[in-house]
């Protein structure tokens, strides 16, 4: 009776799990902008709380956080807009340079197939075959304007769910953690579960500041190097690697096939490939060694944990998943006591991040 009373525990564990993954992807327009919002809050924690001491209000201190959020990501957006529509007139280019290259490559498959063909014959002449018909090429098409307004009301929707999300996160962020920790720890353990969900908060946004000066200083040496080998607009580059850099795996890989685009549009040999594998051999310093050294020192996190979280979140919300992955990952970790060092904000960070 007692095992299949645990079996049946198991079993419902498991359902709900189950449960939870799917409501995640399926709410994904709505809790995807929103979780975003929820780390941004907490990284933000240690300013609100500056701003507290200096006797601002939580509600002009919101508005101050809320504002240079947005901001931000306005200027990185007014960043990225030449970028996107450089590599739009520039696929022409890029297009028929590709299809110059596999058609070469083609023609010396073709040429080993008929070798082939011919030593066949020669051996046994009812073997021969004629050669594969070969697929008609297709062009790829670019989005037009109507594919953006298409998606305009999305992405109006995520913004305003981001901004209502962080606004009301840091106007009463204590009021949340006092109800949390007066609903939800045994008596007598309120105090304690408060300092840890605000060790969590500095933790995390410890974390993502070690992160941001990072990015920073690969985007800063990203963008020297795409300058030193005539790359145009090497700034904005810089810009969009330090940006790109935040979603591991996903965003480095992302802006190497862009430098691939933009080498291939701007030149025309070898030195094509140059911007990306120049950037490929600054990514992997940067998670091979500085990443490491800098935040993994501190933190002591299986690396498997944050394997699996960046692909559930990949998986789950894209690259908003792979953004707000780690954060989430250590406020757990630190709230449930997995990580007790007050000191110890940041994992190991895998490499290529």
């Amino acid at each position: 009776m007692d095992r299949s009373a645990k079996i049946s525990e198991l079993a419902t564990i498991a359902l709900a799990g189950i449960a939870l993954v799917a409501a995640m992807e399926l709410g994904e327009v709505v809790l995807a902008p929103l979780a975003l919002a929820l780390v941004t809050g907490v990284v933000l924690s240690p300013f609100s709380e500056l701003l507290a001491r200096r006797s601002l209000s939580p509600l002009w201190g919101a508005i101050l956080c809320l504002a240079a959020t947005l901001t931000l990501i306005g200027g990185l957006v007014l960043v990225f807009q030449p970028v996107v529509v450089k590599l739009v007139d520039q696929a022409p280019k890029v297009w028929a340079d590709i299809h110059n290259t596999i058609e070469g490559l083609r023609g010396l498959l073709r040429g080993i197939s008929d070798m082939s063909e011919s030593v066949a014959e020669a051996v046994s002449p009812e073997a021969g075959t004629g050669a594969a018909a070969q697929p008609a090429q297709e062009g790829m098409a670019l989005p037009t304007v109507t594919d953006a307004l298409k998606i305009a009301p999305s992405i109006i929707s995520s913004v305003l769910i981001y901004s209502g999300g962080l606004f009301f996160f840091l106007l009463t962020r204590s009021e949340i953690y006092d109800w949390v920790s007066l609903h939800l720890s045994a008596r007598g353990g309120r105090a304690e579960l408060s300092a840890r969900l605000k060790r969590a908060d500095r933790n995390v946004s410890r974390y993502f500041s070690t992160i941001t000066l990072i990015n920073a200083g690969l985007g800063a040496i990203t963008a020297g190097a795409m300058s030193v080998l005539g790359v145009a607009d090497p700034m904005i580059l810089g810009v969009v690697a330090f940006t790109f850099n935040f979603i591991v795996y996903l965003g480095p890989a992302t802006f190497t096939v862009i430098l691939l685009f933009v080498g291939i549009a701007q030149f025309d040999d070898a030195k094509s490939l140059a911007p990306a594998a120049c950037f490929l051999t600054l990514n992997a310093i940067e998670g091979q060694f500085v990443t490491p050294a800098l935040v993994g020192r501190h933190m002591k996190v299986n690396p498997l944990l944050i394997f699996l979280a960046l692909i559930i979140g990949l998986w789950l919300w894209g690259p908003i998943g792979g953004i707000v992955a780690i954060p989430l990952l250590l406020w757990i970790l630190v709230l449930t006591k997995a990580l007790n060092d007050d000191d110890a904000p940041a994992t190991h960070e895998p490499s290529g991040s």
